[in-house]
């Protein structure tokens, strides 16, 4: 298995090096600046589905926007889970990688401009353009290493086959539009998510980095929740425009800022990662996974939007019903994250996050007493508690151990 291409063999041939797989060993391995560039492009199309949540939750249209969120976060979330996992295997970062990168960041950008449309109308077709731009990317360097890397070659020779035959399924489920609707998106998603279960049992698995790809998945999971401090920020300037008591608005960014400081402290307090040691479908089922974390950070920000709202301008959404948009998605992340940590973890701290979770909601239905500001203030203030008796916690554990 090849190792990382080293300076001076890129100075010699910059436009291609061999595709013959990385060493999923090699120390040090970081992410590169192509690949935190192709995350700040994701992260528009990430702020755009969460800008329609907030829109449309202002509206009262509760189960339009969760229906919604919950597909169109999946088309924006897939493509970086399958150029993630490639590129940790497969990063030449030759001129022609590069290239082919660039034109999936092309496709990326459309697949933000659809997102209105979709979400407001379920058509999916200029986010399909964009799909057919980064596919034609992906498929091309999938088709690279079925060439250049022969110990790969049936895996790669999968994964090149089985995403070109969805994509071609996606354009006929556009093209015929509504008498298959949600179902038949349901039924591609499916497909997606099993053909890296069926290719990569085709052989040798891809040489995925464990720690590169964790530190991937970390620093998405930091840039959008980077997204919710700007919506924090945005939702606060607006409010106070608009004529809202410092204080209600103080209170909100004061209990959304403990929230994000928490669920960031929740996520990174132990090493989460997959390895080649764990069996195929625990490695699938850490990845999928993330789709529940960064859907529900991206919607907290909607949330906290909501929250803000309701100091200053005329919502459908008031009392415990716009704070339970605050409370659901912090709930759903922290049990997700539990189940995540579920391994290192004892069975008393997957409880203590439980528990924690079903105290965020209740403090939700408080709303219609204390009112929304003073409730997401005390969310913030549970999941600050719940990190402490983590730290001590973990901290005992590890002095006697």
């Amino acid at each position: 298995m090849a190792s990382s291409p080293d300076v001076s063999h890129a100075a010699s041939r910059p436009w291609h090096l061999p595709m013959a797989g990385r060493d999923p060993d090699e120390a040090h391995r970081a992410s590169t600046p192509l690949e935190l560039l192709f995350d700040l492009c994701f992260v528009v199309a990430v702020s755009q589905a969460a800008a329609a949540l907030h829109h449309d939750l202002s509206d009262g249209a509760v189960g339009h926007a969760v229906v919604s969120y919950l597909f169109v976060f999946f088309a924006i979330w897939w493509p970086w889970v399958n150029f993630t996992w490639f590129a940790s295997a497969y990063d030449t970062d030759d001129v022609l990688y590069r290239l082919l990168a660039f034109v999936q960041i092309v496709g990326v950008l459309i697949v933000a401009a659809g997102v209105p449309r979709a979400f407001e109308d379920f058509d999916f077709s200029v986010m399909l353009v964009g799909y057919v731009v980064m596919r034609l990317s992906l498929v091309a360097l999938w088709v690279r290493a079925t060439l250049e890397d022969p110990v790969g070659r049936p895996v790669a020779t999968r994964f090149a086959v089985g995403i070109a035959l969805l994509q071609l399924a996606w354009v006929v489920w556009v093209l015929i539009g509504a008498p298959l609707g949600s179902l038949g998106f349901l039924l591609l998603v499916g497909a997606e998510l099993l053909i890296p279960v069926w290719a990569e049992r085709a052989g040798r698995h891809t040489p995925w980095h464990p720690e590169h790809v964790a530190e991937r998945y970390g620093l998405f999971t930091i840039i959008v929740l980077g997204e919710v401090v700007l919506a924090i920020s945005t939702a606060i300037q607006v409010g106070l425009a608009q004529g809202a008591l410092v204080a209600e608005v103080l209170a909100i960014g004061a209990g959304g800022l403990m929230l994000v400081f928490g669920l960031w402290w929740l996520y990174f307090k132990r090493p989460l990662r997959a390895s080649h040691d764990r069996p195929l479908w625990a490695n699938i089922a850490w990845g999928y996974g993330h789709y529940v974390v960064f859907a529900s950070i991206a919607a907290l920000g909607a949330g906290l939007q909501v929250a803000v709202d309701t100091t200053h301008a005329s919502s459908e959404l008031v009392g415990a019903r716009a704070a339970l948009t605050v409370a659901i998605p912090v709930a759903i992340y922290l049990v997700s994250i539990g189940v995540l940590h579920a391994r290192p973890l004892t069975l008393r701290s997957l409880r203590l996050v439980v528990v924690t979770a079903l105290l965020v909601v209740l403090a939700a239905f408080g709303a219609n007493v204390v009112g929304v500001p003073a409730a997401v203030l005390v969310m913030g203030l549970l999941v600050s508690a719940s990190v402490a008796v983590l730290v001590v916690t973990l901290g005992r554990r590890e002095a006697t151990a």
